[in-house]
């Protein structure tokens, strides 16, 4: 029993425990005093909602550092620092006039903020315990899931399936095969770089790199080109997407699912995805989030095939037989509670048990969304904290840079192919388009 649960004292699974208190609170948001992100700091509540979320960040973070075993030195010191950059991100980016009319959201000055004081000044010692970026993202993500209606991804999740199946094969192997014959990249960089380019950014890096064997010095550079390629990848692609869609249709439902596709398909992070698409319009956003979700499943199935790969032809290191278990050690628990925080408040919005506030909005899960967006922060603060400029251009990792880039415009032209044929071809064609919204 208790290797059991030593077993579970990873981060994964230690995101999962900790989400679950975090939707309980969202859950009966209704019944407590107002948690969000406030848009005037002259205003009294807002120290208060600031505080609340503070806590909240905190309580988390320390939790899961104590069942992670982690040091918990200077843990206090340097969260305050990483939450008050947070905070200021979190601040400028809900400004009704920055979000709505230049489109700016949290995480792009969370991660601005991040680089100009590591590119400027020398991170201190002191400042490094709570940057924890993959932690903040993880939980982050589940807390989004509660966002995700099923009706929602029952409605658009038959050709988001069928996209993320193409995709995920066509790019996944132009980029493996760009980055090893024409870049001359190492094997194992090499596919955590494609899985990187093709699902969803750093969590598939992180389980291709288990499977693949790749160094922690590699992992750790393409998971910074992937964060700094995302960020204005975020801004390109709902313009890039706003300026074409018009071009395919006159249905500006029609054009919204093709922009969410699109976005969802491309931008490897979820958080970046949920950003950058929320700037197209509501129904692109609720397109691209189901369609990075749908590509987010398929980590462990990419996983399961590295395996089977490396098992026969792998470049001089131990061999390892494909199997289940595999699939299961390295797919990322905290997407199924991502699933399940979705199919959750799915079932608790057709049992009518959550509750509108004044703007029509459902209060459970803009709280989710609240939640989501202050852990999106914490982690692109650190992300920015965490990366040297220099590193991304430096002549060793220029062949790595390279083939990433190109893989990634070929992601692009190809994800626009499938979008536009599966969304706005094969899906009018059905007739399955959702006008509620």
């Amino acid at each position: 029993m208790k290797s059991f649960f030593q077993k579970l004292l990873v981060e994964d699974w230690v995101v999962v425990m900790l989400s679950i208190p975090l939707l309980l609170l969202c859950a009966f948001g209704s019944y407590l005093p107002s948690i969000s992100i406030p848009t005037n700091m002259l205003e009294a509540s807002a120290w208060g909602k600031i505080a609340m979320l503070f806590v909240i960040a905190l309580v988390t973070l320390f939790a899961g550092n104590k069942l992670l075993s982690r040091p918990m030195k200077g843990m206090l010191g340097s969260f305050v620092v990483v939450f008050l950059i947070a905070a200021l991100a979190m601040w400028i980016g809900n400004v009704p006039y920055i979000k709505s009319e230049l489109g700016l959201e949290p995480v792009f000055f969370s991660v601005i903020f991040g680089l100009i004081i590591r590119n400027a000044f020398h991170i201190p010692e002191w400042l490094k315990p709570a940057i924890q970026s993959e932690f903040y993202i993880k939980i982050g993500v589940v807390c989004l899931g509660a966002t995700i209606m099923i009706s929602d991804v029952l409605k658009s999740g038959a050709m988001g399936l069928l996209q993320a199946l193409v995709i995920v094969t066509v790019v996944w192997f132009f980029a493996y095969i760009i980055s090893r014959k024409v870049f001359k990249v190492e094997q194992a960089t090499a596919m955590t770089l494609s899985s990187g380019v093709t699902i969803c950014g750093v969590s598939a890096c992180i389980t291709a790199a288990g499977v693949a064997g790749t160094d922690k010095k590699s992992l750790s550079y393409i998971v910074s080109v992937v964060l700094i390629v995302v960020v204005p990848m975020i801004y390109f692609m709902p313009w890039l997407a706003g300026l074409v869609a018009p071009m395919l249709s006159s249905d500006p439902v029609v054009q919204q699912e093709i922009m969410g596709a699109w976005i969802g398909g491309t931008i490897d992070t979820t958080s970046g995805v949920a950003a950058s698409s929320e700037m197209a319009g509501e129904i692109a956003n609720r397109t691209a989030i189901v369609v990075k979700a749908t590509q987010n499943v398929l980590i462990g199935v990419v996983a399961f095939f590295i395996a089977l790969y490396l098992s026969t032809k792998g470049e001089g290191g131990k061999s390892q037989r494909p199997s289940l278990k595999i699939v299961w050690d390295k797919f990322p628990k905290f997407i199924l509670a991502f699933v399940v925080a979705s199919l959750v408040f799915s079932l608790l919005k057709e049992a009518d048990l959550l509750t509108l506030n004044a703007k029509g909005k459902l209060i459970e899960t803009s709280l989710a969304k609240t939640m989501s967006t202050l852990f999106f922060s914490l982690a692109f603060v650190c992300i920015g904290l965490d990366t040297r400029l220099k590193d991304i251009i430096s002549k060793e990792n220029r062949s790595t840079l390279y083939a990433f880039l190109t893989a990634q415009c070929f992601n692009i032209v190809a994800t626009f192919v499938v979008a536009w044929l599966f969304f706005g071809v094969v899906k009018p064609m059905l007739g399955e388009y959702d006008r509620s919204i």
